[in-house]
């Protein structure tokens, strides 16, 4: 059996991983590959599968599968699998702290001692504390932010298409009713074809003014001329986003945008989360074993 690692896993996954075969990061090799290991730069196609003959399981390190062609692989008898529990602290970690930085304007104040520059009295900073959070999403990393928004002494909103209950957020029925009444705003969707470009201008609209948004789900699920032209006018307050429509983003107009907070897609970038993504790597390949024979 192959393993072809076709993207930046932690370094210790060969070794752990070759008990069960040849490993390898030589994507010249993916014809022989049996199982290929991916992250978010590699995109599994229906010309990707119909060039790997021998596939038998596609791992996606991280949460979302919107880079894999799930039908095509399922019509092939490839297993698509995802570590979407591990991601969980890393990225809710992320999440607090953008959210932390916006009104605290850390970015702004850092940038402005490095010019050799004293702007105390431009720094206007808010707390979080009595504040109202409105998360859309309330999967594992929506719930990990809950927790600790919470702590914060926070009110905790939550919208999410099928969910009613929640012992960590008000479910609230509806995305408009949500986001008015929230001075924060976090984004934990997939990317679907019901929340690509959800947040847009219509949307946008019934935000409370002056609100801050994080986007640590999915570049695609906010229509970026839609967040700048709201950024400009004031209606959104700050933006910080971790993700993008492309990595790394092509011409985007957030780019020079006012009060934003960009990070390069490194949500799942913690040491602790890799070493975990590799352990469910290994579990799924020993639960599958038999399978990939």
């Amino acid at each position: 059996m192959l393993i072809l690692i076709s993207d930046a896993f932690d370094p210790t996954l060969p070794d752990i991983l070759a008990k069960y075969g040849d490993v390898t990061s030589d994507k010249a090799r993916l014809p022989d590959a049996t199982v290929v290991l991916i992250r978010s730069k590699t995109k599994v196609t229906k010309e990707y599968i119909d060039s790997a003959p021998k596939l038998k399981m596609v791992i996606r390190g991280g949460v979302g599968l919107d880079n894999v062609d799930q039908g095509y692989a399922k019509s092939k008898n490839i297993m698509v699998f995802n570590t979407a529990e591990a991601s969980t602290i890393a990225v809710a970690e992320l999440a607090f702290a953008l959210m932390i930085a916006l009104p605290n304007q850390i970015t702004r104040a850092d940038a402005s001692m490095r010019e050799g520059k004293w702007i105390k009295s431009d720094i206007h900073r808010t707390e979080l504390m009595g504040k109202t959070l409105g998360i859309l999403g309330l999967g594992r990393i929506g719930t990990a932010l809950a927790l600790r928004a919470r702590a914060f002494r926070m009110r905790v909103l939550g919208w999410h298409p099928d969910f009613y209950f929640s012992d960590f957020a008000e479910i609230i029925p509806t995305l408009e009713e949500t986001v008015s009444a929230s001075d924060y705003v976090s984004i934990h969707m997939p990317l679907v074809d019901a929340t690509t470009g959800l947040i847009n201008k219509k949307t946008l609209a019934y935000f409370k003014d002056g609100a801050y948004v994080i986007n640590t789900g999915r570049g695609q699920c906010v229509v970026e001329d839609d967040m700048v032209e709201a950024l400009k006018s004031g209606k959104i307050a700050g933006y910080a986003t971790d993700v993008w429509y492309s990595d790394p983003p092509q011409n985007s107009p957030l780019i020079g945008a006012p009060n934003c907070i960009f990070t390069p897609h490194v949500g799942a970038e913690t040491k602790e989360n890799m070493i975990r993504i590799g352990q469910i790597i290994e579990r799924l390949i020993s639960e599958n074993r038999s399978k990939l024979s």
